[in-house]
Formats: structure tokens, sequence, C-alpha cells
């Protein structure tokens, strides 16, 4: 196991999902009489744990409020476990490298130096801890004078929320979800922000801190992570202005204002957040694949957002793009990419997909919902979203356990495969003859 530290990941998880699953079998931890079924607590402990969202049951009535805790305890040690657990699979890949090639490739990228350990955790917990506090207290606040929760509840749900969107959990201790406050920007907007912050990742946060108003020192994986994010986050407001404008199960009763908050709202969830202010059941073909292509690319590289991530996607964007001009290099910011990298993206993107494509025959053999239907879930599972058109519940046991195996696979799979690939990364003593197949 130590020659494979990889594979710590998936059985830290695989762990923490165990625990989680026989905690939420104990009678305390539902509101109802006796413990919960095991596929239940499976179902929601993996759920929580892989930061995902999904639920076959009411967050809100199911569980009791040690339940409640329960679930945010899992949620809070999932998401500072991918932050801490994917930087430092990231400086375990650098320490392979010998170290005047480190020192080159830090000078030249300016990336996250191989420092002391315990030093990069105290970071990531900061910046959880502080993000999470400052939501917690913007929401507190609105929930009680505008609300009139008593200060306990709108404290517990003012958290409760807080660390759900900075984790891009999905989960709410409402039974909507958060369509109650579709029209409030002083709800919407915290959330939005807390979730937008935790799916950039810490490398980039790490840049930020350090030069916040410098771009001209910031790495090419700090830029295209922005750059990216940005433009989808983009794609994704117009595209459901645009479809939803006249819709009247979902945009077509709110005024402007409210319009582009609710569209806005919606594009930020389906980088990771898992959230909802609109029936997602109700929202138009059009809206639901551009949201399917949203979801599956996600959120940031050692972030706590899924997908296959920005820098992934666009990598092989650019490999596209120098390919159609007849381009021997891969640049992005007077940057060559590196061919390693651009193996490791596309990897990354055939077993997402194939997986994808799996689950989704799989699911439709055994339920009789629509494609759509069953993409859109598979996919928010696999890219642990947590945004559902309203048939979780409904599937089969069968059903319900292929979402856990893609919840799973879809929170460690794609960094432990990227890891392995880097640490695999050799100088072969020989090459093999060449020869040129036709492609397209």
């Amino acid at each position: 196991m130590l020659q494979h530290p990889a594979r710590l990941v998936p059985l830290a998880f695989l762990l923490a999902i165990v625990a989680g699953t026989a905690v939420l079998m104990l009678p305390i931890s539902r509101a109802g009489a006796g413990g919960a079924p095991f596929l239940t607590a499976l179902f929601t402990a993996t759920s929580a744990v892989s930061i995902t969202g999904l639920s076959v049951v009411d967050t809100a009535t199911y569980w009791s409020g040690f339940g409640q805790a329960a679930i945010l305890a899992m949620i809070q040690l999932g998401g500072l476990g991918i932050m801490s657990g994917a930087t430092l699979l990231g400086l375990l890949v650098a320490r392979r490298m010998r170290l005047s090639t480190r020192l080159v490739a830090q000078a030249e990228t300016r990336s996250l130096a191989l420092g002391d350990v315990t030093s990069v955790l105290r970071l990531v917990l900061l910046v959880t801890i502080s993000a999470e506090l400052v939501t917690a207290v913007a929401l507190t606040l609105r929930l009680h004078h505008a609300y009139g929760e008593p200060w306990l509840e709108a404290a517990w749900n003012g958290l409760f929320l807080a660390i759900s969107a900075f984790c891009n959990a999905g989960f709410s201790v409402y039974p909507d979800s958060t369509v109650k406050f579709a029209p409030d920007w002083l709800i919407l907007g915290p959330i939005m922000v807390a979730v937008i912050l935790g799916s950039i990742g810490f490398p980039v946060l790490h840049e930020l801190r350090r030069n916040p108003l410098q771009p001209v020192k910031w790495s090419v994986h700090t830029k295209i992570t922005l750059l990216g994010s940005a433009v989808l986050l983009l794609v994704g407001l117009l595209a459901t202005l645009a479809y939803e404008w006249n819709n009247p199960a979902t945009l077509g009763a709110l005024d402007p204002a409210d319009k582009l908050l609710a569209s806005a709202f919606h594009s930020a969830m389906t980088r990771s957040g898992g959230l909802n202010s609109l029936d997602i059941g109700q929202m138009r073909p059009e809206t639901l694949v551009i949201s399917d292509a949203l979801m599956l690319i996600g959120g940031g590289s050692a972030s706590t957002a899924g997908g296959i991530k920005v820098t992934t996607f666009l990598v092989l964007g650019l490999v596209i793009w120098a390919e159609i001009r007849g381009e021997p290099d891969v640049t992005a910011f007077r940057r060559r990419i590196s061919p390693d990298v651009q193996r490791q993206a596309l990897t990354v993107v055939l077993l997402a997909v194939s997986i994808v494509g799996i689950a989704t025959l799989l699911l439709l053999s055994i339920t009789d919902f629509s494609q759509q239907q069953i993409l859109f879930e598979v996919i928010s599972a696999f890219a642990t979203v947590g945004l559902s058109t309203g048939i979780t519940a409904s599937l089969p046991p069968s059903g319900q356990f292929i979402l856990v195996v893609l919840m799973f696979l879809g929170r460690v799979g794609t960094i432990t495969v990227a890891t392995g690939l880097a640490l695999r990364s050799r100088q072969s003593p020989y090459r093999y003859p060449e020869e040129r197949p036709i492609v397209g």
C-alpha cells in the first residue's frame, strides 16, 4: 500500500462510507421509528462522503437532528479530504521528480512548492473554515430577520447550507432544496459564492492568495481554471435564460431580475453545487442537455467539485485546436502543454465517457424512465453534482446501487487515475518502429 499511495484515497473514502452507513442505520439517526434500511443508509452515506447530494429520502424530515449532524460531518470530512488529499497527491507526484527537475518546473510554472505538509493542510483548513463561517453568518442573519426563524434554528440551517455549499455537497435541510429562496439574492448570493470558491481548487486559491492582482505571475493551471470557469458559468447562465425564459414551470413567472438570479444560480450549481432554486424536472430538454455537459466538466482540480475538471476539458480543447491548425505543440498562454498531460486528460475523459455510457445503458435496461432522465441522473451521480429530475427515489434497489458505485467512482476515480498515470511515468529504453493508422 505504501508503494502505491494513490490507493489510500479510495480506501479512506470507502472506510468513511462504511462508518457513515453504520451510523445512519442507528435508530437515533432516523426521525421515525427504527433505524434506516441498509440501502438508504448506504446511499445517503455515499452521497454525503462523496459530497454529491443525491438522496432517496427527504433529508429534512427523514433524518433526526443527530442524523443530519452525522450527514453534515460526513460532508465536511469529504470536502476536507478531497482538497487535502488531491493536493497531497499532487505533491507526491512532484516528489518523484529529481530535485533539478522540480526546481525548473517550479520556476517555470510557479506551481505549488514542496513545503511542509502540515503547513499545506493548515492552509486548506483555514480557507475551508473561513469560507464556511462567513457564509454561515450571512445566511443565519438573513434566515432570522427575513424568514422569522429562531436564532438557533437559523444558525443550524445557515451552517448546514454553508458547509454543503462550500463542499459542493448539494444537501439541504429544506424539503425543496432552495426553491423557496428563488427570488432572494441575500440567500442565493452567498451560496453561489461559496460553491464557486469551493469549486475553483486549492492550488488556484493558493496562487491568488500570493499574487491576487498579478496575473502575469499566475501559472497556466490557474489561468486555465479561472478562464474556463468564467466562460462555463456564463454559458450556463445564458443558456438557462434563453431556453427557460418563457417556461411557466421555471423562469416564466419571475421578473427579469429574478430570472437572472435563478439562471446564474442554476449555472453555478451545475458545476457540482447540487442545490436548486428551480424545478429541474420541469426544465426544457435543451436546458437539460446543456446542464449535462456542464455537470460532466465540473470544477477545478484539487477542489470540492466533481466532474472531469475544467483543466482536463480545456487541455483537450487545446489539443484539438493545435491539430486543426497543424501546429506541432499544444500551447496555452505562451507555454507548451506536456504530452504526458495531454495523454492523462484523454484517458480521464475516455474513462468518464465509458463509465457514464455503461451506467446509462444498465439503468435504461432496468427502468422505464426516459433516456434523458437517466442520462441526467447518471452524470449527476458520476460528476458528484446532486441535481436530479426527481427520479432518484423511484429507482429500483439495483438502480440505486448503480448510483452508489457511480458516486464513489466519480469522487475518487479521476484523481486516482490521473495520479496513478503520473506515478507510472517512465522512460522506456527502446522504441518500436512507427506506423500511422488511418484516423477519421
